[in-house]
């Protein structure tokens, strides 16, 4: 695992390679966009929809089930994304839609999803495989920016963005990497508790999945300023068992920060782990991939200090063996 996050900007950059070889056909009346997909292969749909947000022309819903909204029609555009192409609920998602008589872009590196695709004619990207699911969110996520520019959801101009942080991981690895360390033990022998502010939630969810299966952890996140008017009252139960960890950029809006520094006072007077991860970079998208690299090796570390191996997931492989019996 290690050996994959540290090649994060190799992927990137093979990333940026596919899309300009893609082949996706030009836009048709495009109303709505749905983008289905689970786990490491879905959570590259919930950064591009927050990164695209202030751009996109049409709403963007995500689809993280086996059904999709009754809004689903032939103006809606469906980006299945799954990385084995094996996902059942993605397929499930996948074949609603086709009840619908959506439009089709398919993010996959092969197995059904891919037979389907081309047995249908439906655009197809083709990524690489072999890999755990989590490791790839750079093939995933550029491949999505690729789509909405190509369809005319949203331009953010984003091979120019991915070449910068390419070149800002490059040159910051050392870096970063000591950064990771630090945090993996201000959260080692804690529950971790992440927060974003405002529209990256996307960033805090990766963080959250990424301690769940390489460092084999519980944890939990909130975004502000939701929390403020539920989570935040829970605090009374707080502990020094708990961590507090904010993932911050640059772009956050100032009435949530303001926000934040009160809720750090509150924070204080349960745990004495309170602490922020801020991004670097000169655009949201690359301070986004910034900290999605440097929470990934956090993950890692973590893991190191509990001697577990951060590839395995045997408990999921039970659970999609069982449900193959049923």
């Amino acid at each position: 695992m290690k050996t994959l996050v540290a090649n994060f900007s190799k992927q990137l950059q093979e990333a940026l390679n596919i899309a300009r070889q893609a082949k996706v056909a030009s836009p048709k009346r495009i109303d709505a966009v749905l983008i289905t997909g689970l786990g490491g292969s879905g959570i590259g749909g919930n950064n591009v929809a927050e990164l695209t947000a202030k751009a996109a022309t049409v709403s963007v819903t995500i689809c993280k089930d086996y059904f999709i909204p009754a809004f689903v029609n032939e103006n809606t555009l469906v980006i299945v994304c799954s990385y084995s192409g094996n996902t059942e609920e993605t397929i499930s998602a996948m074949k609603a839609a086709m009840q619908k008589k959506a439009q089709f872009v398919c993010i996959t590196s092969g197995g059904k999803i891919r037979e389907i695709a081309e047995q249908n004619n439906f655009d197809l990207i083709v990524i690489p495989g072999g890999f755990p699911p989590r490791s790839c969110v750079g093939y995933s996520l550029v491949q999505l920016l690729h789509v909405f520019e190509t369809k005319q959801i949203a331009n953010l101009h984003y091979k120019k963005e991915v070449e910068a942080a390419i070149k800002l991981l490059d040159e910051k690895e050392e870096d970063i990497k000591h950064k990771a360390k630090l945090f993996a033990e201000k959260l080692h022998n804690k529950i971790p508790v992440i927060y974003s502010l405002g529209n990256t939630e996307g960033l805090a969810v990766r963080f959250r999945q990424q301690i769940n299966e390489n460092s084999k952890m519980l944890c939990w996140h909130h975004v502000i300023p939701e929390m403020n008017h539920n989570e935040l009252v829970g605090w009374a139960g707080g502990n020094k068992n708990f961590a507090a960890c904010i993932l911050r950029t640059t772009f956050d809006y100032e009435r949530n920060i303001k926000r934040l520094e009160i809720n750090k006072e509150i924070f204080s007077k349960y745990t004495d782990t309170v602490f922020e991860i801020f991004a670097e970079g000169d655009s949201l998208l690359v301070q986004s991939l910034y900290l999605i690299h440097l929470t990934d090796w956090v993950s890692c570390y973590l893991a190191d200090l509990q001697n577990i191996d951060p590839t395995e997931v045997k408990v999921i492989d039970f659970l999609k063996g069982a449900l193959a019996k049923v």
